[in-house]
């Protein structure tokens, strides 16, 4: 969720009732695509699956989820096209973040704030919530998600809106720590508790 648009020359393919933008056509992910690095040897998992299904409804939680390449998790607003953001074309089949820094938050890591922020996996309005999956590397690199494979797109960013929805102050501590956006290569249901790797 970002309140920044992409830029209008970005290719977008029609997948229904949103437009969307393939990862790899986003212009962080051909840059990152043709940089070697970051991190490779890591093991993650999916800890919860959310999804809304319109713009400002509260979050669902899931025991396991459809996610369909090219439009997203069956049910979430961005695979039904009446997300906040879905007017504007851009990398949104798939969000995630990481548990490592809600904790940061909750321990006011780094102290932006005057007091630290708890923020449940039901409040951050991702779609994944993961630990031990370094998602600030994951821009152009393909990985596995139980049987999903996906692919980053761009890094998510903070927006006002998130702190108007939950009335914390919530812009500087999740700037360049907000997840990961991504597109669905491949498809498949996805459970809590699956193992995430990177296959790039």
């Amino acid at each position: 969720m970002t309140a920044h648009p992409p830029p209008p020359s970005l290719p977008v393919k029609d997948s229904g009732p949103l437009k969307i933008v393939e990862a790899y056509d986003h212009p962080a992910a051909q840059a990152a695509l043709a940089m070697p690095g970051g991190a490779v040897n890591f093991k993650g998992v999916l800890l919860h699956i959310h999804i809304a299904q319109a713009a400002s409804y509260e979050m669902e939680e899931l025991a396991e989820a459809e996610c369909v390449a090219g439009r997203g998790i069956v049910g979430d607003r961005y695979f039904l096209g009446n997300g906040t953001y879905s007017g504007r074309p851009d990398v949104r089949e798939v969000t995630l973040i990481e548990q490592e820094a809600l904790d940061a938050l909750a321990r006011n890591d780094p102290p932006l704030q005057e007091a630290p922020i708890v923020l449940a996996p039901v409040d951050h309005r991702r779609n994944l919530t993961v630990r031990g999956v370094p998602l600030n590397h994951l821009v152009g690199r393909r990985f596995r998600v139980g049987e999903v494979i996906l692919r980053g797109g761009r890094l998510n960013f903070p927006c006002k809106y998130l702190e108007q929805l939950l009335d914390l102050p919530v812009y500087l501590p999740l700037y360049n720590r907000s997840g990961l956006n991504c597109g669905i290569e491949r498809g498949g249901v996805i459970r809590p508790g699956d193992e995430i790797e990177l296959l790039d």
